[in-house]
Parts: structure tokens; sequence; C-alpha cells
């Protein structure tokens, strides 16, 4: 019954990442930018709702001093404060400083530090950890956890630069842009729920894994296809391709977490999945950032154009827009970030062969586990 249940959480989570360039998109033609971050208040005020209402558990009757007490307070600053430091010199590097430099170097280095020292006290010394070693205890799933971390890299990679690639390589509007995606919408969600209904019938989720990273893999192969002029018809159908990888991967990868893991550790597995997909969000963007920095700084210098135009590539959309047709800074300029995207693109496919070799780890647990619903 998870997978049923499962299908519906991610289809939400899919249908908010998927809308939201699009609603962004309306926000910042139509109203302000600042919109982007007050439409988060309603939804936040109405989970404070919610949650209390819906979410029964059978927690162990104590007080509020004692849950205090059993908190894991330094592993979770030295998890939670390390990561933190750590995307921020990551996000940093070879976009505000040089990848060698120290304001760069510095916090990653601190940060991974941190982390290595919250895995100590969580393992040897923490009362009560908060990451339990039993969600990572089998070679499954730990490469489910990879999984993961692969498919929100990509993900957000692809929702991130593709909008930036209709900006400025197609000259659309903010909104067009959000309109492209949703030849990844159509197949996404649906997909999702067609996936998990599937997975429950035949009692079996890995060929969901490999499929989906099969054909995921395949979809991002193909964003190499997109150019000046590439034809509506192909971009579309690429974009088909790579929403019918990512549902299969979006259920099938969450249901190998609660197959791979023990019925007591299944509500930790969960928060670790979630975690990991985040995590790759983060890490994909910031790497596709610097990449995509780079390789463009070395087209414009080809064509003779400054490489701060790399540096602040979303603003110079604009300027674009004010270029005659065959202006030769236009010319060389799309070209540019035809070449930088294309950069992008070789890292995600990187990732998806990577993850595509990493899913056939995964052994046939059983999908029938015993409910605990006690935390």
């Amino acid at each position: 019954e998870k997978s049923r249940v499962v299908s519906i959480v991610l289809a939400a989570w899919a249908l908010g990442s998927i809308l939201g360039p699009l609603v962004g998109g309306l926000f910042v033609e139509q109203a302000t930018w600042k919109w982007c971050f007050y439409v988060n208040f309603p939804f936040c005020a109405l989970g404070f709702v919610m949650v209390p209402l819906f979410i029964k558990l059978k927690a162990e009757k104590l007080s509020f001093a004692s849950k205090l007490a059993q908190a894991d307070w330094l592993g979770g600053f030295l998890f939670i404060g390390g990561m933190t430091v750590f995307l921020i010199g990551l996000s940093w590097a070879g976009v505000q400083f040089e990848w060698s430099s120290a304001q760069a170097l510095a916090p990653m280095f601190i940060g991974l530090a941190a982390v290595s020292g919250a895995v100590v006290w969580e393992v040897y010394v923490a009362d009560e950890p908060f990451l339990r070693t039993g969600i990572c205890s089998s070679a499954s799933a730990v490469a489910v956890y990879g999984l993961a971390f692969g498919q929100g890299f990509l993900l957000f990679c692809a929702l991130y630069y593709m909008p930036l690639y209709f900006s400025a390589v197609r000259s659309h509007n903010p909104i067009q842009s959000g309109l492209d995606l949703l030849p990844v919408t159509v197949f996404l969600l649906p997909g999702s729920i067609i996936v998990s209904r599937l997975t429950t019938r035949f009692g079996r989720f890995r060929w969901a894994v490999w499929l989906g990273w099969t054909v995921t893999a395949l979809g991002t192969g193909l964003f190499l296809l997109f150019d000046t002029d590439t034809p509506s018809a192909v971009w579309a159908a690429v974009f088909g391709v790579f929403g019918i990888g990512n549902c299969m991967v979006l259920t099938g990868v969450n249901v190998a977490i609660q197959a791979s893991s023990q019925a007591e550790n299944s509500g930790r597995a969960a928060a670790m999945y979630a975690f990991a997909r985040a995590l790759g969000m983060s890490i994909g963007v910031a790497i596709g950032g610097t990449t995509f920095q780079n390789v463009m700084s070395k087209k414009l210098a080809e064509f003779g154009l400054p490489e701060a135009i790399a540096k602040n590539a979303e603003a110079f959309i604009h300027e674009l827009r004010v270029l005659q047709p065959d202006d030769p800074v236009r010319v060389g300029a799309i070209k540019s970030y035809v070449q930088g995207l294309h950069g992008v693109f070789y890292v995600m496919m990187g990732v998806a062969l990577a993850c595509f070799v990493a899913c056939f780890i995964i052994k046939g647990h059983s999908m029938d586990k015993p409910l605990d619903s006690t935390f």
C-alpha cells in the first residue's frame, strides 16, 4: 500500500517542481519577482493547520523537557551547519571566487570536516542518534540513496537551465519558458501514478528503476540536440523522453528505499531519501552554474567578447533582445550560451550514466513490510 500513497506524495512534489517556473514567470511578467517568495506563505500556513489535524502518530508520552533532552543537539548542529557551510563554499566556487581561492575552499573543507564529525558522533557517541547506521546497512540502500541524489541533481539542473535556454537562445518570455516545460509534466505526473500501480500489482520494483534510468540517461543525452534552431517538435519529444524516464525513477527509487530498509527504519529511510534528493538539487545547480560559466567564458573569448557576459548570463538576456539579429555580439553571445549549456548537459549525462550503472547494485528486496507506526 505504501507505493500507492507514495505516488500521491511524489506527484504533488513533481507538480510543484514543474509548475514553479511557469508560476514564477507569471509573477515576473504580470506582478513583481517578490511574489515568487510571497507565494510560499499560504502553503506554510496551510501546513501548520493541516499537519496537526491529520497526522496522528503513536508517540511515547513524554514531557516537553524530556523531548528536548532526547534531541541530539550537537549532532544536528554539526551536520546541518556543516552541510550549510559546504554548500555556501560550493556555490561561491567558480562564480564569485576562483576554485583555488581560500574563500571557496575554506568553507567546503570546514563543512566536510563538520559533517564527518557529525557522522562519527552519531555512530560512536550519541545516545539518541538521528542518523541510524541501519538505514545504510546494505549496498542496495547506499545505491538507492545515490540514485535519489542523482535524480535531484538531474531534475533541478533541467528545471534551472532549460528556461535559460529558451530565454537566451530562443528569446522566449518568462511565461513561455515555463510553458515549454509542460511536456515533462504531461508524462511525469500520470506516469508516476501508473508506475506505482504496476509495482503494487506485480510486487516488483527493480524493473521501474532499471528502465527508468535507461530512459532518463537517453533523454539526458538527447539534450545535446538543443541548438540555436532546434525544431519545437524535437525539443518537445526530448522533454517527453526525459519526463517518462523520471516518472519511473521517481516512483521506483522511492519504493526501493522502503523495500531495502527495515520496518523500524522506514521513516528515517524516507527522510534520508528526501535529504539525498535535496542535496542533489543543491549541488546540481551549483556544479551546473560553474560548468556553464567556465565553458561559456571560453566560447566568448573565441568571439572576442567579454567574459563578464558569462558571469551575468541571466541579466545579459535583456541586452540580447534589443540587439539586431545579425549583430556580431548577439550571434556570438547566443552561440556561447549554447556551448555553456552543452557543458551542463555533458555533466548531466555523466551523472545519468553513473546512476544507470549503480541501479544494478540494488537487490530484489520484498515489498511486503509490517507497519510500525510507533515513533
